[in-house]
């Protein structure tokens, strides 16, 4: 076993320091993973392992986009036997990438792989243990006998593993814990964590050290929370295997992409991960330049500006609460976060401007129409609005330009708000950087009920910057409520809602921010800084603007066409605020991936269709063709459904 690195900040090397966590090495085929190697991305192949010519196309695509392990599913011993057939015409054509058999419930299929291909992926909920869905009161010698059934089952494929140098992911999916674990856990990080280290133990009961471990879920806060607490684990027992991280079922599109970048960046941030899979509902080879972007922007973090150390006594990683502190206007307290949209380069804003951040104006019947992603304030730094604001904006100005006025508020610097005599009854914003937070301005910030902080950084490791800064302010008592703004520049608009993305929604995931302010440069639009600035509220759960859709890729498992399905419900549903609807290609990824989904639309047969309420059969084998508007019929009957509002 490797040294076991020291972890300063609770679950990671340092807080305030970028240091990548160095785990142990494990070999890949030619490409290795953890100890000092890249951090490595890949990808699932969508086509049925059967077809062999289709799989190897498809690898060879994802292969020239960047992927260095291809991931196929092999649910049978039919497919894993043919992973054979498709390794070797992908060396004939001269490529030999690592393959990853992707194993659910057979151990059989995953012993013949293990003689095949370079690692295996197993998912302890359903190898060898139990998942129906059924509950049991196991006291400690049932309890025991079960774990020595899995040991006396996991155990050949483990051997198998050892004597042909092939690696074993232990992968853990939030939904699909074991009826088992969720006796004694529940289903929470913890069980999800203790799923893992029974088969880690088992391993290294057999010598065997060639292992990787993933902690999925398709919510990003259980996802992290999970993942911190694998690695104190992992150190509370001398263990220091590599991390596969991942947001499963992120779903599709821009919706997918804010997911995976919230639960993946923000480890990244933590120098967590030796490997990265974006799970997006699209074909495989589109999910690595989001991947890449992820990982992309780790190679040169060391060299970030200082960070100040604090005292951490009043920070838990391992459990979400939201930051206390009082309510200023609407920002605060148990207010939702709110966005605002920068304006300050704008010249003479008109009402026609604002449809770039949620409103619509009818000229001809004098009316503002809100869609649900609305920014709440507009800030145009030393310009006017001269034209009547719908009653739900506020107007940032700076504060050498404000004037008392309904709807406007002034920005003030930390020192200039502190020598000002003009200043709002109501709410006075104060930019600042986390190095102004001394002792003085922290006081002077605590004494005016109207203060809004504002924290900016321009700090390469921007997230752990602003992190201390609200650290600083818990250990000082200070319950003013703070907005987070960040500038980027240079970036496409992929990469900078990845950063944008990994920077706030880390923080939110802390419990931390009471508004997001996010600038771009001028080929980041207005539309999608709103649009990405709701994408992480919704992606974090702090503000529920969208439907929620929890949505597997496509594999060689799936029974319908997923992306083609998901469009069609998006399409009838996507209307219906703080619903969560999953879309399992098949019964492996259904009820217990989508697992706190209100409905469940899960392939079970070759276009058979089962529906699900919460975690509920409702009906079985409906045709494909006639299950859309039977989803629709179960929501209406459940009194979730709502007309779509005409604009």
């Amino acid at each position: 076993m490797s040294e076991i690195p020291h972890l300063e900040g609770g679950y990671c090397n340092n807080l305030f320091k970028y240091i990548r966590y160095v785990s142990k090495e494990v070999r890949i085929g030619d490409v290795p993973m953890g100890a000092n190697h890249p951090i490595r991305v890949q990808s699932m192949t969508t086509t049925d392992t059967m077809d062999t010519m289709a799989t190897v196309e498809q690898s060879i695509r994802m292969i020239e986009a960047g992927c260095e392990y291809v991931r196929i599913t092999a649910p049978s011993k039919k497919e894993a036997e043919n992973l054979r057939n498709i390794k070797d015409e992908l060396v004939k054509r001269g490529y030999n990438t690592p393959l990853v058999a992707d194993i659910h419930f057979t151990p059989n299929a995953a012993e013949i792989a293990a003689r095949i291909v370079e690692k295996v992926r197993v998912n302890p909920g359903n190898y060898a243990d139990r998942k129906k869905f059924e509950t049991h009161d196991y006291d400690d010698a049932s309890y025991g006998s079960e774990k020595d059934r899995i040991r006396e089952r996991f155990s050949p494929l483990v051997k198998i593993c050892k004597e042909h140098g092939t690696a074993l992911r232990i992968g853990t999916n939030h939904g699909s814990l074991s009826d088992r674990i969720l006796s004694r856990y529940g289903d929470t990080p913890l069980g999800m964590v203790e799923s893992a280290l029974e088969f880690v133990r088992i391993c290294e009961e057999l010598d065997f050290d060639q292992i990787v471990l993933s902690m999925k879920a398709s919510n990003p806060l259980v996802m992290v929370q999970a993942y911190r607490l694998l690695i104190k684990m992992m150190a509370d027992e001398g263990m220091n295997y590599p991390l596969h991280l991942g947001v499963t079922e992120a779903g599709e599109g821009e919706d997918g992409r804010i997911k995976s970048a919230v639960g993946i960046g923000t480890l990244l941030e933590d120098g967590l991960g030796d490997t990265v899979r974006v799970s997006l509902t699209e074909e495989p080879e589109f999910e690595l330049p989001v991947a890449l972007s992820l990982v992309n922007r780790y190679k040169n973090r060391s060299g970030h500006d200082n960070i100040t150390a604090v005292n951490l006594s009043n920070y838990d990683p391992f459990e979400f609460a939201k930051r206390a502190n009082r309510a200023v206007n609407s920002l605060g307290d148990k207010n939702v976060p709110r966005v605002i949209a920068d304006f300050s380069e704008s010249i003479d804003i008109t009402a026609e401007d604002l449809t770039k951040v949620g409103y619509g104006y009818s000229k001809e019947l004098d009316k503002w129409n809100l869609t649900d992603m609305a920014c709440d304030y507009l800030y145009v730094a030393d310009g006017e609005i001269n034209f009547a604001l719908p009653g739900t904006l506020g107007v940032i100005q700076n504060a050498d330009v404000w004037e008392d006025q309904p709807q406007h508020y002034p920005l003030f610097s930390l020192n200039s708000y502190k020598d000002s005599a003009n200043k709002s009854a109501k709410m006075n914003f104060v930019l600042a950087t986390v190095a102004d937070l001394t002792d003085n301005a922290i006081k002077l910030l605590k004494q005016d009920e109207t203060v809004v902080l504002v924290i900016e950084t321009t700090n390469l490791h921007a997230y752990s910057e602003i992190r201390s800064g609200f650290i600083q302010l818990q250990n000082k008592d200070c319950d003013v409520p703070v907005v987070i703004k960040r500038s980027y520049e240079n970036l496409d608009a992929n990469s900078f809602q990845m950063h944008s993305s990994t920077d706030f929604g880390g923080l939110i995931i802390d419990g931390f921010g009471d508004g997001t302010w996010i600038k771009g440069d001028a080929e980041i639009t207005d539309q999608v800084i709103n649009s990405t600035c709701f994408g992480i509220l919704q992606a974090t759960r702090s503000r529920i603007t969208r439907t929620d859709y929890i949505s597997c890729p496509s594999c060689g498992r799936t029974l319908f066409d997923l992306q083609e399905t998901t469009a069609k419900i998006r399409e009838r549903t996507d209307h219906l605020k703080g619903i969560k609807i999953g879309i399992m290609g098949c019964i492996v990824n259904g009820p217990g991936e989508m697992a706190d989904a209100d409905y469940g639309y899960v392939g079970t047969g070759v276009d058979k269709i089962t529906l699900y309420k919460g975690q509920e059969v409702v009906q079985k084998n409906i045709p494909s063709h006639q299950a859309v508007d039977a989803l629709i019929g179960l929501i209406k009957s459940n009194g979730d459904w709502k007309e779509r509002e005409l604009v």
